[in-house]
């Protein structure tokens, strides 16, 4: 087996919000990965004591245990424990429903000898790399279908677009949420290597347009995930000064890649 993790802050004077995890069973058959990107509040908080990466790290080890510790449960309840089990760390000091609670983009994978199980809620990317070389991604897509001059409005910076009906959903504070999810499973034999990414690294292929995903999946498995992480900060660079990649509000972003061949 082979797991490769890579996570790197956009800007290295600032916390890292990104998580990431690769568990293994006991029994050496099966593991799962977790990648969460957190979501950067604007200035004046978001109603919580706590960072967003004390959310990310509390919220991405409940999720670490639970899929791995709780093979048969589903991974959308999987998730819904890990948000619940996260509130109730900090329900009784923090105003879980303002609208910019810490709250994270979601990616899972759990295997077994049987099969793959995904999961992916907002805008995480998930690749499933088949033995015949066909790469399946797995995006939850509906911040990308908002309007983007919607994504420039007042609406979106406040966080009111967050987890209702119109907008798009994340990891905050509601463990219903987790039933938004995009969910699904494929056998095991169809799923030779997998790949989770934050949108930070999966811009080099959804901003940027250096290769589709398949050209990103063969970067990463041939010359590993910080490959992709050092094309993306040179691509970055470049681009400080224009910004002619539009909907990319932060020169550089965290940035995390996951590869899993089982």
């Amino acid at each position: 087996m082979r797991t490769e993790l890579v996570s790197e802050p956009g800007d290295p004077a600032r916390p890292n919000e990104d998580f990431a995890s690769v568990g293994l069973s006991a029994c050496g058959q099966g593991g799962s990965l977790v990648v969460l990107d957190g979501v950067t509040p604007p200035p004046g908080g978001a109603g919580c004591l706590h960072s967003v990466p004390w959310f990310t790290a509390r919220l991405g080890g409940a999720l670490t245990e639970l899929t791995v510790s709780l093979p048969d449960v589903p991974l959308v309840e999987a998730l819904s424990l890990g948000i619940a089990r996260t509130a109730e760390a900090h329900a009784a000091t923090c105003d879980l429903s303002h609208p910019r609670t810490p709250q994270a983009t979601v990616a899972l994978a759990r295997w077994s000898p049987e099969s793959v199980e995904y999961l992916v809620l907002s805008d995480a990317t998930l690749l499933l790399a088949s033995p015949d070389g066909r790469v399946t991604p797995v995006h939850d897509d509906r911040l990308a279908r908002l309007p983007r001059e919607l994504l420039r409005s007042a609406e979106f910076v406040d966080g009111t677009l967050r987890n209702r009906e119109g907008g798009f959903f994340t990891a905050a504070a509601d463990p219903a949420v987790a039933g938004r999810a995009v969910t699904g499973s494929v056998p095991r034999a169809a799923a030779g290597a997998l790949a989770a990414l934050s949108d930070g690294a999966a811009r080099w292929t959804d901003t940027f347009r250096e290769g589709d995903w398949a050209d990103l999946f063969t970067l990463v498995r041939g010359e590993g995930a910080r490959a992709l992480v050092d094309r993306v900060r040179e691509l970055e660079r470049a681009d400080r000064v224009e910004r002619v990649f539009l909907g990319r509000a932060k020169t550089h972003d965290d940035a995390t890649v996951v590869l899993v061949e089982p």
